[in-house]
């Protein structure tokens, strides 16, 4: 994946975060030129994602771009994200996957009514509130970020894209490729689904 990001864009700084596993995926990822910053225990893709935008912040990156590693958001389609960012007035630049045939449909049930609820509370239009690839301004991570600390596990990009639109930031979607035959995901229907519900409903009712 790393090799990937960087024959598509070879000038950017890759982080990768491994959180807590137990195989080669740090030893890989290093091998392909990415640093690596470990979690000993696993903390959540929350605690990834936050421990990966606190380092590009620390490097003094302008954009960043969230990728997941699991083959479901392909790296080809990052300049996509990166393009509106030029624009003004465009803070967050969010991947939408197309509800498809290829998309399962307990996540389409559930992409769809997150979706929803996120247009509500953005009234403009957000196709996709789930997706893992972003691309948003360093001004918006440092101010966003640290707002939403206490969400670690997939609730995370949820609190992230709420409190960005309830800070007034700008955000664009692009329509990215559904992809579902890379590795399995990590998202558990219930516990994780539970989650992300619970950040729509506190935004729903104006709280965060």
């Amino acid at each position: 994946m790393i090799g990937r990001v960087r024959a598509i864009v070879p000038d950017a700084g890759l982080v990768e975060v491994d959180d807590g596993s137990t195989d080669e995926t740090g030893a890989v990822a290093a091998r392909a030129g990415g640093l690596v910053i470990r979690h000993e225990r696993n903390a959540g893709k929350g605690a990834a994602l936050a421990t990966g935008i606190a380092r590009a912040l620390a490097d003094g990156a302008a954009a960043i771009v969230t990728l997941d590693a699991d083959g479901q958001h392909p790296p080809e389609a990052v300049p996509l994200v990166l393009a509106p960012l030029a624009r003004a007035g465009v803070d967050l630049v969010l991947g939408a996957r197309e509800r498809s045939g290829a998309m399962p449909f307990p996540r389409r049930v559930t992409n769809r009514l997150s979706a929803t609820i996120a247009s509500r509370i953005a009234r403009v239009a957000i196709p996709d509130a789930q997706t893992g690839l972003r691309a948003f301004t360093s001004r918006l991570a440092a101010e966003v970020a640290p707002r939403i600390g206490r969400y670690t596990r997939y609730d995370y990009e949820a609190a992230f894209l709420l409190a960005a639109l309830r800070a007034g930031y700008g955000v664009r979607s692009v329509t990215i490729p559904t992809i579902y035959d890379g590795q399995p995901s990590h998202f558990r229907s219930v516990p994780d689904g539970w989650r992300v519900a619970r950040v729509f409903a506190r935004y729903l009712l104006g709280a965060s």
